[in-house]
């Protein structure tokens, strides 16, 4: 059901069970397992189907890159790293009961994922402050947990200058949010909706869709309707394909732009090049970024990987990020939990294509881009 994955891909898709209250966690040391010294395993939480799945190869591909860094050294530690994949599904009814018998059977030590919030959520209430969790993708900011690291922008990073600038550029200004109805979507839309207002603009509405909706119609009749010039998308993975692509059949991107903050690589080939006309992003990092830093990580993940290698983009990369960001606490002796709340203080350097660095979740020193989709690529138009 779980297994060591960082040789290959694996698909994975585990039966999922909730944990009974009285369930606690405890590490593979306190149940007696054996503790091999030579090696620590890392759980990599990632959606291995549904909505979210497309981001699954990239993130996998990236983490396997990471580990290849560090095993090629001297491990985290001292010790070589193993991954344990485990399967974080939305669509999964359950799954707590599953991580945490994974969690004690593998000696799990610290969890990596790159996933959507609500699946943060779950995480969080099973083991949260029990071990070290790194949640890599863009969210909706406000984690708080001891021992959850949160390395992704959040909407006062992405959304509030690509707004200005679309507003400035694009002169956007009757928008319609629209997203996927779960934690990030909400809340990135609450601040959204005061960063149009700051650039003299109106939402003329919000509206939310469960993940897998395949008819969006009802959006674009809205977009008619009231007359909006720029759209908030908000959705996952597959969702953004499917409503991207009816936006473009509909002909509605000749009335308005649309923005998104989780748009990547992958979602792009899927909407195709004659959808996307008139589709921005606004992330830290894009696959074709001219720097020193992202052409060495291609040329190592091309080396790596091969020709068949998925694309690298900016949710894929953040599980490199992810390891590497555990490779630092752990050697600096920061993975304890007497220790996580000394992290932020450090401004703490780690491996990565965009020369980020850790102050805390409140704050990650990144940059951040606003691209335009331009076929199957992405074009940068402006650095914030």
């Amino acid at each position: 059901m779980f297994r060591h994955c960082s040789d290959q891909y694996r698909g994975i898709d585990a039966r999922m069970h909730r944990p009974s209250k009285a369930r606690t966690w405890r590490s593979h040391r306190t149940l007696g397992l054996p503790d091999d010294s030579q090696f620590i395993s890392l759980g990599l939480c990632l959606a291995h189907n549904g909505a979210a799945g497309i981001w699954s190869p990239s993130a996998l591909a990236s983490a396997q890159l990471a580990v290849a860094e560090l095993n090629q050294r001297d491990g985290i530690a001292g010790r070589q790293v193993r991954l344990v994949c485990i399967n974080a599904c939305d669509e999964s009814s359950d799954f707590e009961d599953t991580l945490l018998r994974t969690i004690e059977t593998h000696g799990v030590e610290a969890l990596v994922g790159m996933h959507t919030s609500t699946v943060r959520e779950r995480i969080v209430q099973a083991v949260g402050g029990m071990l070290p969790y790194v949640y890599t993708p863009l969210y909706e900011g406000g984690e708080v947990t001891p021992g959850v690291f949160t390395l992704g922008e959040t909407p006062a990073q992405q959304l509030r200058p690509a707004v200005e600038w679309l507003s400035r550029h694009e002169k956007s200004k009757r928008w319609l949010f629209v997203g996927n109805d779960y934690v990030w979507p909400r809340v990135s839309h609450r601040l959204a909706k005061t960063y149009v207002e700051q650039s003299g603009g109106m939402v003329m509405n919000s509206m939310y869709f469960p993940i897998g909706t395949e008819d969006f119609s009802a959006v674009f009749d809205c977009v008619n309707n009231l007359q909006a010039d720029a759209v908030l998308v908000s959705l996952v993975g597959h969702d953004a394909i499917t409503f991207n692509r009816q936006f473009g059949h509909a002909g509605l991107n000749r009335r308005a732009v649309r923005l998104s903050c989780a748009i990547e690589e992958n979602v792009l080939m899927g909407i195709g090049s004659d959808k996307s006309e008139g589709l921005y992003v606004a992330a830290s990092y894009f696959a074709d970024l001219q720097t020193d830093a992202n052409l060495a990580l291609q040329e190592r993940f091309n080396t790596l990987h091969g020709i068949r290698a998925p694309v690298l983009n900016a949710l894929g990369q953040s599980a490199y990020e992810g390891m590497h960001f555990l490779a630092a606490i752990f050697n600096q002796n920061l993975h304890m939990p007497e220790h996580w709340a000394h992290i932020a203080k450090r401004n703490l350097s780690y491996q990565s294509a965009r020369g980020a660095s850790y102050m805390g979740n409140h704050l990650k020193n990144s940059p951040i881009y606003l691209a335009r989709a331009n076929g199957h690529q992405f074009q940068v138009v402006t650095k914030f």
